[in-house]
């Protein structure tokens, strides 16, 4: 019998079970649909808010190129995923992927990760909707004061709505998020067209502003990893855009999250390449529009966090400096739409890789019941009943670093996994497979473990109990529970369908 921390599903094993009866989904995306979703869950309210920030403290005017380099790194990673997803057209996404090469326990790891970086991710993206919401209206935070606690009404609001939307059906859910994608992107393409009209080419100089070394300090859990090894670090110069690089490549997270769509898709070998390296291409030039325009309106020096009133910059404040005060209004509107289709797709990804894990028999199997719709309804109901609860009960600030984390980890175990399917399973249909390998996946581990190492100390703490937590629960209930381990054990495996 097989090591259980070692044994790996087939290929052809993942994907014979998603014709099961019972816990089969609907296939009904297009490419155009997982393009969409793409870019409906990485174009959020940061566009609005990170290239100014980042210009300011960071890299200056080259914030621009700041974004280019994160996008290369990101799309490093894109081209692992694309080959994957075409390879095992299955949900789950990283989790499946790490299933096929490196064995069940890896797989569970990267699920147990998945599980934290799109529950957090949800209820705090959930949480500034909540925010934005009272913006848009005038009527002030969307929250009530209940024996002493604030519950967030709003940000649980918008989970149970999109919870219920996305009982529906992947296809309704890709409807609804295409009308709001649309309003968002206008809004962008809005501000855009607008701002260009108060650039002064004074702002570009310089592009790269000289270097100025930051404070040393002690290392404290705040500090990033690379300080506490190296001391501190600079803003501006060319360390400063690699800095900025490394803040802006989170604007970039979500695409990933496509390949979670993979088993729903029609023609997945096709379409979900498409869908991932297409929603990418649009969002980069939409980000790199975005910071060419706002560090044209605004000199990088007015855009720091020292710089006027304190706090963070972000693009309303450079249509403020040039007397354009009705943007503001203009942007929180793009930044609410946006935020409802990043909740919803979040939301999506969370319930798809919870399903492949439970039909795998990692977690209970009944969650992985699916509806005459193909909808995994139970899984879906008690995700929103989490994500609502964290999302207006408990303030995630402070956790959301976890996300980046969490996702870096996903990128590198799938860039590396390309590797180890190629030479494990050469005879394999793709239909895409990345180009240069070994090369682009080696390049985007090292690119995803230099982000990773400018991440907090706390930060990687958090992460480190929270997989603990995980190889607990794997070892008390998942390596019992495997629908693999118990075909190894030539057991009965118990039937969902009605």
């Amino acid at each position: 019998m097989a090591n259980p921390l070692l044994r790996t599903k087939s290929v052809e094993q993942s994907i014979a079970d998603t014709e099961v009866v019972g816990t089969r989904l609907k296939k009904q995306l297009t490419a155009w649909d997982l393009t969409i979703f793409g870019v409906a869950v990485v174009v959020g309210a940061g566009i609005f808010t990170i290239g100014a920030s980042t210009a300011g403290d960071y890299s200056g005017p080259a914030v621009s190129v700041s974004f280019i380099i994160a996008a290369i790194a990101c799309g490093l990673a894109a081209l692992c995923y694309a080959e994957f997803a075409s390879t095992v057209p299955v949900a789950g996404s990283a989790y499946t992927f790490s299933y096929a090469t490196f064995g069940e326990f890896v797989a569970w790891i990267i699920g147990w990760d998945l599980v934290l970086e799109f529950s957090i991710a949800a209820a705090a993206v959930a949480s500034g909707w909540s925010s934005y919401l009272g913006t848009v209206f005038g009527t002030g935070p969307a929250a009530v004061e209940v024996g002493g606690h604030t519950i967030d009404w709003g940000a649980m609001l918008i989970v149970g709505v999109l919870t219920v939307l996305l009982t529906f059906g992947a296809k309704v859910s890709s409807r609804v998020s295409a009308v709001i994608t649309a309003i968002k992107v206008a809004v962008v393409l809005l501000v855009i067209v607008v701002g260009a009209f108060y650039i002064k080419g004074s702002n570009y100089s310089p592009f790269v502003p000289e270097s100025v070394p930051g404070e040393k300090s002690g290392v404290t859990l705040d500090s990033t990893l690379f300080q506490a090894i190296f001391g501190s670090g600079s803003s501006y110069g060319w360390f400063g855009v690699l800095a900025g690089a490394g803040i802006v490549f989170f604007a970039f997270i979500g695409f990933d999250i496509v390949a979670t769509s993979a088993e729903e898709t029609v023609k997945p070998q096709r379409d979900v390449p498409r869908g991932i390296l297409g929603s990418l291409a649009i969002v980069t030039v939409l980000y790199i529009a975005v910071t060419v325009v706002v560090t044209g309106m605004a000199s990088y020096k007015d855009l720091a966090t020292s710089a006027g009133e304190g706090g963070e910059k972000n693009l309303a404040y450079a249509f403020s400096l040039n007397g354009v005060d009705w943007a503001a209004t203009i942007i929180s509107i793009g930044a609410l739409a946006g935020l409802t289709t990043v909740v919803m797709v979040l939301l999506m990804g969370q319930n798809r890789v919870l399903f492949a894990m439970a039909r795998d028999g990692l977690l209970p199997r009944q969650l992985a019941k699916t509806s005459d719709r193909g909808v995994p309804v139970r899984i879906s109901v008690g995700v929103g009943v989490v994500v609502a609860f964290l999302a207006g009960i408990f303030p995630l600030k402070e956790l959301t670093m976890l996300i980046n984390i969490g996702t870096l980890f996903a990128f590198v175990l799938v860039s590396v996994g390309v590797i180890v399917l190629r030479k494990q399973r050469p005879d394999l249909k793709r239909g895409f497979t990345a180009p240069l390998v070994p090369l682009v996946p080696i390049l985007s581990v090292l690119a995803c473990g230099w982000l990773m190492f400018n991440l907090t100390l706390e930060t990687w703490v958090r992460f480190l109990i929270w997989m603990a937590l995980g190889v607990i629960v794997y070892f008390v209930y998942s390596k019992n529970h495997s629908i693999l381990g118990k075909r190894e054990r030539g057991e009965v495996i118990e039937s969902l369908a009605d």
